[in-house]
């Protein structure tokens, strides 16, 4: 199955549109076009044409950014719906599909009757499609890229003759150069003389006419389904209480952590589904702060959730599955460090479960001098811990936004009042010279420079203090513990 227009037919199955139309992709800092409809291969248009010179053949011409990642995934999407007809399908480049058909046809009236079934299938769903039947991969391929149709069985030579040498899924430049000694197709390829040929293109020429003619064979290599990491359980007798839910989920929930043991994965978040008998169905979701496959730390997890559950008249079937799985990666077990983070990680879960594990969050450093811009806050569930503060200058553990006190002079006031108390200074620090960030519009640092003092009040009170001396003022902006 070679699908020509792969990328356009999948953009315009959700936005059809009945003009001109190509995707665009950026190509050594130029836009060109990507994958074309009909409409604008019969404007002259072509694959690899720049996005001026397209908009000067074709002014009425409406693109869109072509999107490699949905366009493979859906070319995934066509190979699991391609196991209809046999077991045994596989990729073929970014815009086809290789299947073994061997022994599955008469199951559908014979190999025309399925090659129209396929076809009409497939143009239902708005999908070009070109289709090639031979005893080999390369006779196939060839026939669907040159020339749409089904070879005799036995005989490829024949079937493949008349079409060109690029039929054999060559390189362009020995196409070229082949077409420049004056074989220009299968045929004459194959009546040439195989040692002039072999010394100059190499071993690999003959090797692809071969295997279109089936003196060399080539496998197909199907891809497996990606895993699935769901268990369902359906129970002889009605079951309601916590502790048989629990008991429930725990049976499955270990052979789904051995499955994501075997993958090197691990379940980031996880859902259960209970079948009460009158055929409703209630769930409880469960979202980890790290991924995990270990059901002693899991389970208990569940309890929450499984409290709040109604079964009515009981419950008789559980079914649990990973509904989001990261790659795990080994690491080396401490009896000092692991612990310490495993605990950590259940605590966060734990408490994600009751507010979300977006509202835990943490601080990280950021890489700015400014003060209010030195940090970032990010949820602790979706971040790892990271070093760099250290800093040349203690800083202080509470920050506020800059609150101005009465105050003259470049050093920080003997009395003042901050936040309706006097204060008076028993000893200062400092100064330590701060300069905005010029490359960035900041309202706050408009008054210029800073100079930061740290000052102890007989009063008990640590205060980060600073002065502006293009703008004379003095601001309070943290406190020390």
């Amino acid at each position: 199955m070679w699908f020509p227009r792969l990328a356009s037919d999948r953009a315009l199955r959700a936005r059809p549109i009945d003009a001109p139309f190509a995707l665009t992709l950026k190509h050594s800092n130029a836009e060109r076009l990507q994958c074309l409809n009909v409409q604008a291969e019969r404007a002259g248009l072509h694959r690899g044409m720049s996005y001026a010179d397209a908009r000067a053949f074709c002014p009425d011409l409406i693109t869109r950014p072509s999107e490699p990642v949905q366009e493979a995934r859906f070319l995934q999407t066509l190979r699991r719906w391609a196991t209809r007809w046999c077991p045994w399908v596989g990729l073929d480049g970014a815009d086809g599909l290789v299947l073994d058909v061997t022994g599955a046809a008469h199951l559908w009236g014979g190999e025309a009757q399925m090659l129209a079934e396929m076809r009409q299938r497939l143009l239902r769903a708005g999908l070009t499609v070109q289709l090639g039947l031979g005893d080999t991969r390369g006779a196939a391929w060839a026939l669907a890229h040159h020339g749409e149709g089904v070879a005799a069985p036995g005989d490829m030579g024949a079937a493949l003759a008349d079409l060109p040498v690029a039929a054999l899924r060559l390189e362009a430049a020995q196409d070229v150069a082949l077409q420049r000694l004056g074989l220009r197709t299968v045929g004459d390829l194959a009546a040439a003389d195989r040692a002039p040929l072999t010394r100059r293109f190499g071993p690999s020429l003959l090797l692809r006419l071969d295997q279109a003619l089936g003196a060399v064979p080539e496998s197909i290599t199907p891809q497996p389904d990606p895993p699935h990491y769901g268990m369902r359980m359906t129970l002889p007798e009605p079951i309601g209480l916590v502790d048989d839910l629990m008991a429930g989920i725990g049976r499955l929930l270990a052979p789904l952590c051995e499955r994501l043991l075997a993958h090197d994965a691990g379940a980031r978040a996880l859902c259960v589904t209970l079948r009460r008998v009158d055929q409703d169905s209630q769930q409880i979701e469960l979202r980890l702060a790290r991924p995990l496959r270990d059901p002693q730390r899991i389970l208990p997890l569940f309890e929450r959730g499984v409290g709040t559950v109604d079964a009515g008249y009981g419950i008789d079937q559980i079914r649990l599955e990973a509904t989001q799985v990261e790659p795990l990666k080994p690491r080396q077990v401490s009896h000092i460090a692991a612990k310490g983070q495993d605990r950590l990680d259940d605590l966060i879960s734990r408490i994600g479960t009751r507010i979300g594990l977006e509202n835990i969050q943490r601080f990280l450093p950021a890489d700015s001098h400014i003060p209010e811009r030195s940090f970032i806050i990010a949820p602790a569930a979706f971040s790892t811990p990271q070093s760099g503060w250290a800093s040349l200058r203690p800083r202080p553990v509470r920050l506020f936004p800059p609150e101005p006190v009465a105050g003259h002079g470049a050093r920080p006031p003997r009395q003042f009042r901050w936040r309706r108390m006097s204060l008076t200074t028993a000893r200062a620090t400092g100064p330590e010279r701060l300069a905005p960030e010029w490359w960035l519009a900041d309202e706050n640092w408009r008054s210029g420079v800073r100079d930061y003092w740290q000052v102890e009040t007989r009063q008990g009170r640590r205060l980060w203090m600073y002065h502006t001396p293009q703008n004379p003022g003095w601001f309070v902006q943290g406190e020390f513990a």
